[in-house]
């Protein structure tokens, strides 16, 4: 979807220092542990993954790999103030929901956003008015993703399996598969609840991927900002409607972040089963993995940070 210059310069003039009204905050601090995400403390539910220890698919960094530098200037000092988060699969990461049969078709692993141990009661708070959910991703070239696959890696899921919207790498699953892999499996597509592509950039290495994703949750709409690493977020896209998400409750949900990984379709299945992508379909069963850092939901009644202590009013 493109917009003329000019829609975009008036969405994003006027930038001022403010201060961001911060609802759920996903910046993992540096006591944040292994032990942590084991058993679900601190800011994420850790329960979407295989059978093994949270802590053998979801990895703090430390010190050992920057944050995106974005949220990290603001105390102009050389210490970050989080810790990156490694998300990874395997082929033991086979979710087993708590009301179906094993996922064997996905290999997963996702981040929940909670607050005090609490994801329920968190999501009126983020999905009402109108907000902001922002993520930076990178690259881990140690776990290379098979962009041959769609990878589903940040989304808001609401209980009818839906995304108010979502961001996807790699090659869109088919029936029957296409050519492998896509002319955009390398960039980042921001899907719209009907799945439409609002805006995508190439998924270039060596470079954190900021986001800011507005939804104001009464009108139904979304519209997308972004920057590479210490650039200040900018309109990427003008308001875009998102009239087929449901209104009210129903269309809330979770926020996930992470790595989900769909199958390419097995020939030998029936169409019935080549359509039941959670249960069938093949996967090699490498370790692949997502870097992430600067995850934080915010209110933008009063202006959407945009990086820095700066912000700029909300888009539209």
């Amino acid at each position: 979807m493109i917009f003329s210059p000019l829609l975009l310069a008036l969405a994003t003039a006027g930038t001022r220092l403010a201060t961001a009204s911060i609802i759920y905050d996903g910046r993992a601090p540096f006591n944040l542990t292994k032990a942590d995400l084991d058993v679900s403390a601190g800011p994420y539910l850790t329960v979407v993954k295989g059978a093994l220890n949270a802590s053998h698919y979801s990895t703090p960094l430390g010190r050992s790999l920057p944050p995106t530098p974005l949220w990290n200037k603001l105390l102009r000092v050389p210490a970050p103030t989080e810790q990156a988060i490694s998300v990874t699969i395997d082929n033991s990461s086979v979710f087993v929901p708590g009301a179906g049969p094993p996922q064997f078709g996905f290999r997963r692993t996702e981040l929940i956003a909670q607050k005090n141990g609490d994801h329920t009661n968190l999501v009126p708070l983020m999905e009402s008015g109108v907000t902001a959910f922002h993520f930076s991703i990178k690259l881990d070239e140690r776990k290379p993703l098979n962009y041959s696959h769609e990878y589903q890696i940040v989304f808001i899921e609401p209980n009818d399996g839906s995304h108010v919207f979502g961001i996807q790498l790699g090659s869109p699953f088919t029936i029957p598969t296409g050519i492998l892999p896509a002319a955009n499996a390398h960039s980042f597509k921001v899907l719209d609840h009907a799945l439409n592509v609002t805006f995508q950039t190439p998924f270039s290495p060596c470079h954190w991927h900021n986001f800011a994703i507005q939804v104001d949750w009464d009108n139904r709409s979304l519209a997308v900002l972004y920057s590479k690493d210490d650039d200040h977020l900018a309109a990427v896209t003008a308001v875009v409607p998102n009239l087929s998400a449901a209104s009210g409750s129903a269309g809330q949900g979770d926020f996930h972040f992470g790595v989900l990984k769909l199958p390419l379709v097995n020939p030998v299945d029936s169409a019935a089963d080549q359509g039941d992508v959670a249960h069938h379909g093949l996967q090699e069963g490498t370790t692949e993995g997502l870097l992430y850092s600067g995850v934080f939901v915010e209110s933008v009644e009063n202006g959407i940070s945009v990086g820095a202590g700066a912000s700029i009013p909300k888009i539209g």
